[in-house]
C-alpha cells in the first residue's frame, strides 16, 4: 500500500484461512526518496510530458515494490505465495468523471518477482457507478466487526475515512475529509520536514476560530455519502486560497494547529451525525501515531472509547495493506470487494485486474 500521504511502501505477508481468518507474518516499510516524491507529488497537478513521466514513475514504484516484496520473502520460498495486492499510487481520483488513476506497473511488478498481482481494485467499481472508494470498509467488516457492540473504525492516512459497523444493520462508510494531509503540507513548507510528530508542532500553537469556520464551510463536508475525496478537494492551494480571504496573517503554528482541529473535527462531526448509538472508536494509519489528534477526537467524542486498532489486535500502520492482501485474495477466488451501500455501486463486484506470474 502507497497512499496519498506519499511517505513510502507499506507492505505486509498476510495469511488468510478458509473462513477469511487473516493474521501478519511480516512487515516492510520502504520510504519514498525525496526526489520520487516531488515527482509524484507534481504529476498530481497537469504538465507538460505528464504521461512519459507518469510511466516512468510506475516503473520506479513497480522496483521499489519489488524491494519491499523481496525483503518480506527473505526467509519464505516465493512459491508459497499466491498474490501480491498492489494498490499503486493515486495520482487522479475523479469518480464524478468516471476515471480514476493508481500507477505502479502491475505487469512490471510481476515479471521482477515472478508472482501473480492483482492492481486497480478501484475501477471497477467506478465503472459500475460507485465512487471506488473507500474499499477498506469491506474488510473492516470482515475482521473487526462485533456482534454485540457498535464500532466505528477510522482510517487516518492522508484522507481520513470511517467505517461504521453497527452490531446489526448495514455497513456504511465513506472519506470525511482531509486527513494528515493538510497537516503534512504545511508543516513541510514551513518547517521542512515531512509530518508533524505528535502534533507537537500543532499544540504549540492556537486554534483560530475564523479558519476553522472556512475549513469546515466546505462543500464536501455538507454533501451526503456515498463521497470519497482526495488531493483534489483539499489541498495547500485551496488552504491559501482561504488566508488570503481572511485578509489577515494568522502564525504559521497556529494554522497548523487549526488543522489538526480541522481533521478532528470533520472525523467527529461525521460520527456524530451519521453513526447514531456508536459505542466504540478505533483509529488506524498515520494519525493513530499522532498523539495531540488522538486527543482532540476522543475530547469531541466523549460517550465513546476512542482507541487505535492495536486494541483489537491488528497494528494500525498495517491496516490498509492488510486490507489490499485480503482484496487481492477476494478477486483470486472471483468474490466481490466492495460494499455497494459503501461506495454507491450499483452492486456487488469482483475488484482487481490479475496479472499471472
Amino acid at each position: 500500500m502507497s497512499g496519498t500521504s506519499l511517505d513510502g511502501v507499506d507492505a505486509v505477508l498476510a495469511e488468510i484461512g478458509s473462513a477469511g481468518r487473516i493474521r501478519i507474518l511480516h512487515t516492510r516499510y520502504l520510504p519514498y526518496s525525496d526526489r520520487l516524491r516531488s515527482q509524484l507529488l507534481a504529476l498530481h497537478t497537469p504538465q507538460p510530458d505528464e504521461i512519459h513521466l507518469a510511466a516512468c514513475a510506475a516503473n520506479t514504484l513497480a522496483h521499489l515494490y519489488a524491494e519491499a516484496v523481496s525483503g518480506l520473502l527473505e526467509r519464505i520460498d516465493p512459491a508459497t505465495i499466491h498474490a501480491i495486492g498492489c494498490h499503486g499510487q493515486t495520482l487522479r481520483h475523479r469518480p464524478a468523471d468516471g476515471y480514476t488513476l493508481q500507477i505502479g506497473n502491475a505487469a512490471l511488478l510481476a515479471e521482477l518477482t515472478g508472482i501473480t498481482v492483482v492492481a486497480d481494485f478501484r475501477s471497477r467499481d467506478i465503472a459500475a457507478g460507485g465512487q471506488g472508494a473507500p474499499l477498506v470498509p469491506a474488510f473492516h467488516a470482515q475482521t473487526l466487526h462485533h456482534p454485540e457492540i457498535h464500532r466505528v473504525i477510522a482510517n487516518i492516512g492522508g484522507i481520513a475515512n470511517i467505517t461504521d459497523l453497527p452490531a446489526n444493520g448495514s455497513v456504511r462508510g465513506w472519506d470525511t475529509g482531509p486527513g494528515n494531509m493538510l497537516l503534512d503540507s504545511w508543516i513541510d513548507r514551513h518547517r521542512g520536514v515531512r509530518y508533524d510528530r505528535d502534533g507537537a508542532w500543532a499544540t504549540s500553537g492556537t486554534a483560530h476560530a475564523g479558519l476553522l469556520a472556512a475549513l469546515a464551510d466546505h462543500p464536501y463536508l455538507q454533501s451526503p455519502a456515498p463521497k470519497s475525496a482526495g488531493r483534489e478537494q483539499f489541498n495547500l492551494a485551496w488552504l491559501d486560497n482561504l488566508l488570503t480571504r481572511l485578509g489577515y496573517a494568522i502564525e504559521p503554528a497556529d494554522v497548523q494547529a487549526t488543522l489538526l482541529e480541522f481533521t478532528a473535527r470533520s472525523l467527529a462531526d461525521a460520527v456524530s451525525r451519521e453513526c447514531a448509538g456508536a459505542q466504540e472508536f478505533y483509529v488506524c494509519g498515520g494519525g493513530a501515531h499522532n498523539g495531540a489528534l488522538m486527543q482532540r477526537i476522543g475530547a469531541r467524542l466523549p460517550n465513546l472509547r476512542v482507541a487505535t486498532t492495536s486494541a483489537l489486535g491488528i497494528d494500525p500502520d498495517w491496516v490498509e495493506a492488510l486490507a489490499f492482501a485480503w482484496l487481492a485474495r477476494q478477486a483470486l477466488h472471483h468474490e466481490p470487494g466492495n460494499l455497494p451501500a459503501v461506495t454507491g455501486a450499483s452492486g456487488p463486484r469482483v475488484l482487481g485486474a490479475i496479472y499471472p506470474a
